[in-house]
């Protein structure tokens, strides 16, 4: 019996969440829905360019006509060479046709050159047009989407596999068309030569395209059988080759066991591969025999109509070229059809998603005027419900916060300070009560009016793979020459880490990038808490701003918060009690609850939560104090606490 892999049950891919679909799906089925799938690539290919769609539809389809005046000149070339008399005198009669058979040829070529151009340059614009449109709805949906499981996975499906389904779905629509195009040139010369041989393809096409499909059906199969094995080994491979893990897998012993599983999966995948070589080797094999039937049916009705004299010999030697155009063809369109189906089915994750996004954007409303920077910001019993959640992340929250003045959010974690702050900066809009600034609802509000009042350090940053300078300046069209970006580096003590660097401010940080650099948790935090500096905007949202630093650049953090503080109104977020003794307001927060608020002084002495957490914290700093035992009073107002604590 073979032993059991350690990883669990793949969860399903985006990439693949159709492939049950495409697993089940008949080729009738296909056939119904292949209209309307195909109307749809051909309106989105036309709004990207509709000179180049325009262009690859018509000379695909001048293509076809090429093909039919070909054969059908290739018969004048038969018949003159096939008449009676002097081989030389056969010849020249010959050339007029053999002319037009050239020139065909050349038009043909020449036709199938410049509609891949067309399709060429198409494509790219397709793809553009829907990452486009895709992006314009990401950028601009609400905040609390991101919180909704099922609209996640619509997006991560829209953008990993939709995207480029509707590139995918455009380039197969077109090769369809020039399978059918080619397959309905050489219907018509057949029809032309003899209106039986017409009936013939079609009967000879039924086991020819029964195997393609067959054969196309059984290859899908067999690779949505081991797609999640093939995952497994990509994941295996990817912890036994990353440098992210390179150090634990040597710390930790890992590498026989992940051998291990990689040579299970790896016998399996074998043995899957060998098996389906094997299956399809059988259906080649059948559909060779059939279609060999066939062609020999053909044969045989040419034969018939050449004893009979309904057919000249010219005709039939141009009826057997015009069969195996046919062929081609109709592999073409048969692959194609297949392709269409499937890339239609992720192609309506696409047009699903930007349909489900559009609900979800913001409100803009009627012409109301530039929101002005706040003065005062009054949250009004607030209540905040996540998606998916049953317990509400924030509940009737009520606090008042003026210009020039700091309030602190304290709490344990899951308490809902981050969801209280994000409110007061306009990134998600309560499900009851208000957000106001100065006396108006941040509800009714266009949300770049009301964002771009607002900086943010946030304790999930992103590492922005641009320069250090670019790094300060995100989100704004200015020239870095008045020297206020390394002004804003200096108080967030980051200018000396920068100029470190091998290029300086110019550092690209990325190691993607050639010469590219990464940093440390707690130098990205400095140039995160550089970026809210150099905005200068009147409300700060500080969550968790120097979790990742030391205890000098802590300090030096939080007095450059203090000096600008009268210029804005600052929200301050920290585990760090220490660092919000000199706010003028704490919030006291537990599950979404402001359960006490006031000073530092009155908090402590008023012996709660604040000042049991205070306490905790103040003993780790006392001399002398026993593990688990609070500190005296003198020690909990920081009297004996190292500057590095105090913050002083």
């Amino acid at each position: 019996m073979a032993k059991q892999s350690a990883l669990p049950e793949l969860k399903a891919a985006g990439w693949d969440s159709h492939s049950v679909a495409m697993a089940n799906v008949r080729f009738t089925a296909m056939a119904r829905r292949l209209p309307s799938i195909l109307r749809q690539a051909v309106t989105l290919a036309w709004q990207a360019s509709a000179r180049d769609t325009l262009a690859a539809l018509v000379l695909n389809l001048c293509t076809g006509v090429a093909t039919a005046f070909g054969l059908l000149a290739t018969r004048g070339v038969l018949q003159a060479l096939f008449d009676a008399g002097p081989t030389l005198e056969r010849v020249r009669a010959a050339l007029p046709s053999l002319a037009m058979v050239a020139a065909a040829t050349a038009a043909r070529s020449g036709l199938s050159i410049a509609a891949g151009w067309a399709q060429a340059r198409l494509e790219p614009q397709v793809l553009n047009t829907a990452e486009r449109r895709l992006f314009e709805l990401t950028t601009r949906v609400k905040l609390a989407a991101f919180d909704d499981a099922g609209f996640s996975d619509e997006m991560e499906r829209a953008r990993n596999r939709g995207s480029l389904a509707v590139q995918f779905l455009v380039r197969a629509a077109i090769d369809l068309s020039a399978g059918l195009a080619g397959l309905a040139a050489t219907a018509l010369t057949l029809a032309l030569l003899h209106p039986l041989l017409l009936g013939a393809l079609l009967l000879a096409s039924v086991p020819a395209a029964w195997a393609a499909i067959r054969a196309a059906r059984l290859a899908y199969l067999s690779n949505h059988a081991h797609t999640s094995r093939r995952r497994r080994l990509w994941m295996l491979a990817d912890l036994m080759a990353h440098r992210a893990t390179a150090a634990e897998l040597r710390a930790f012993t890992m590498r026989p066991f992940l051998l291990r599983e990689y040579d299970q999966m790896a016998r399996a995948e074998t043995v899957t591969e060998l098996d389906v070589v094997r299956r399809q080797t059988v259906t080649r094999l059948i559909g060779s025999v059939f279609s060999g039937i066939a062609t020999a049916g053909v044969y045989a009705v040419l034969g018939a109509l050449l004893i009979e004299g309904s057919l000249p010999l010219a005709s039939a030697g141009t009826a057997v070229l015009a069969l195996q155009a046919a062929r081609t063809a109709l592999a073409l369109a048969v692959t194609n059809v297949n392709r269409v189906y499937e890339e239609g089915l992720y192609f309506s994750d696409y047009t699903g998603f930007l349909e489900r996004a559009g609900q979800r954007m913001p409100r803009i409303p009627a012409q109301r005027g530039p929101l002005p920077a706040p003065h005062t910001i009054s949250v009004e019993r607030v209540t905040l419900h996540y998606a998916d959640t049953d317990s509400p992340a924030v509940t009737d929250a009520s606090l008042t916060v003026h210009h020039g003045q700091t309030i602190a959010l304290v709490g344990e974690n899951g308490s809902g300070k981050t969801s209280l702050a994000r409110l007061i900066a306009g990134l998600y809009h309560p499900d009851h009560g208000a957000v106001c600034w100065d006396g108006r609802s941040l509800s009714g509000a266009d949300p770049d009016d009301v964002w771009r009042h607002v900086a943010m350090v946030s304790q999930e940053y992103w590492h922005w793979p641009f320069t250090a300078e670019r790094n300060i300046l995100l989100g704004t069209d200015d020239e870095p020459a008045d020297g206020r970006v390394q002004a804003a580096a200096r108080r967030a003590g980051a200018h000396d880490m920068i100029e470190g660097l091998p290029d300086g401010y110019q550092t690209l940080l990325s190691r993607n990038f050639r010469g590219g650099q990464d940093l440390s948790g707690g130098q990205w935090q400095r140039l995160a808490a550089a970026r809210a500096f150099y905005r200068d905007a009147p409300v700060l949202i500080c969550d968790e701003p120097s979790a990742a630093l030391d205890a000098r650049a802590e300090h030096a953090l939080f007095a450059a918060l203090r000096a600008g503080a009268p210029r804005r109104i600052t929200v301050l977020i920290t585990h760090r009690l220490a660092n919000v003794r000199h706010a003028d307001h704490i919030y006291v927060l537990r599950d979404g609850h402001i359960t006490e608020h006031g000073t530092h002084d009155e908090l402590i002495a008023a012996g709660g939560g604040y000042a049991e957490l205070f306490a905790l914290q103040a003993t780790g700093y006392a001399t002398g104090a026993a593990p688990g035992r609070p500190a005296a009073p003198r020690q909990a107002n920081g009297a004996d606490m190292p500057d590095a604590a105090r913050q002083e």
